[in-house]
């Protein structure tokens, strides 16, 4: 039965990164695609294989997902299974509304919801959640407003005097640049989260002696992402490059530089944030450089409603599938 629901736990994990992937290509390519820079089909090729190779960078996200949020000796299959499951539930239900919501807050919502259904708050690691968890969450997107709005009044400053055809010719190659690196980042952060879920169970099962993610989680992972990302994510996308504010190439370029400045900053920091988070109020800053009413504030206020809803909302869908497991 043990070995029955650990295989049910990476799956589990896989087809979350695997959703990750479609529910969160909006972020590396919407921007890239709203402004024309990239066809669907070449943003999403190259979304897929950077997501990929970013995955396969490093391991440090996914011992803080691992390692963070509770004691290893405290988690079991049934309460990665209910976590996985809360954020998986979450995560279909916001891509099915187009409501680019945080995959990093439905997972780590879904694990604390299975653990103190399990458990009880007591085991949560207090300071490893707000350290290495919620800080880095709450703070990532304030800091890519901040730096979007910065580098895009630092362009205005350069080329503000240029005729905007000129710009935007030049920035539209520099956008698939952006748009890459933006792929990257994301790969680099989000898949190493299922690579913690799956190597906690190994080690509570005691199939590996310490927390270190074996080559195959790591390649596996990413692969699932890569998969996912390949599918794409339609109604993302357009919430994502159309409906916060109207991009040009040149916007384009300075929401996703910024926002994977911040993602591969966290990543080498082992923070996990959430590269929704971060590209949306990048988006939002370059669009407060116009006039703050080019920002289209009630499409940000849903989005902001999603994310205040999505850890909660995770967490009690996880300790609702805990329970159910009890009983049988």
């Amino acid at each position: 039965m043990s070995e029955l629901l650990i295989v049910l736990v990476i799956v589990l994990a896989l087809l979350f990164d695997f959703i990750n992937g479609f529910h969160d290509t909006a972020n590396a390519i919407a921007t890239s695609v709203s402004t024309r820079v990239l066809s669907p089909a070449q943003a999403i090729l190259m979304a897929a294989s950077l997501n990929f190779i970013g995955a396969l960078t490093s391991t440090e996200v996914a011992r803080t997902i691992g390692k963070g949020i509770v004691k290893p000796e405290f988690i079991n299959n049934e309460v990665l299974i209910a976590g996985l499951t809360g954020a998986i539930v979450w995560n279909l239900f916001t891509w099915y509304y187009g409501l680019p919501s945080s995959s990093s807050h439905a997972l780590i919502g879904g694990v604390v919801g299975g653990v103190v259904a399990s458990q009880g708050f007591m085991v949560l690691n207090a300071k490893g959640l707000m350290e290495k968890i919620f800080l880095p969450l709450i703070t990532s997107p304030i800091i890519g407003f901040a730096i979007a709005y910065m580098v895009m009044w630092l362009i205005f400053v350069l080329v503000g005097n240029v005729a905007p055809r000129k710009v935007n010719t030049h920035f539209s190659k520099l956008q698939i640049v952006s748009a890459a690196f933006m792929a990257f980042s994301h790969g680099s952060n989000d898949a190493q989260k299922s690579m913690g879920i799956i190597t906690a169970a190994l080690l509570s099962a005691g199939l590996i002696p310490e927390f270190k993610v074996p080559t195959w989680v790591i390649i596996t992972c990413a692969t699932a992402m890569g998969l996912g990302t390949s599918l794409g994510g339609w109604r993302i996308i357009k919430t994502m490059g159309a409906r916060i504010i109207k991009l040009e190439p040149v916007h384009g370029f300075a929401a996703e530089t910024s926002a994977a400045l911040v993602i591969i900053g966290a990543s080498m920091l082992g923070n996990p944030v959430s590269t929704t988070h971060v590209i949306s109020a990048s988006i939002m800053g370059v669009g407060a450089t116009k006039r703050m009413s080019a920002v289209r504030w009630v499409v940000a206020k849903n989005i902001v409603n999603a994310w205040i809803l999505t850890a909660p909302l995770s967490a009690l869908v996880a300790a609702t599938v805990f329970f159910l497991l009890e009983l049988f």
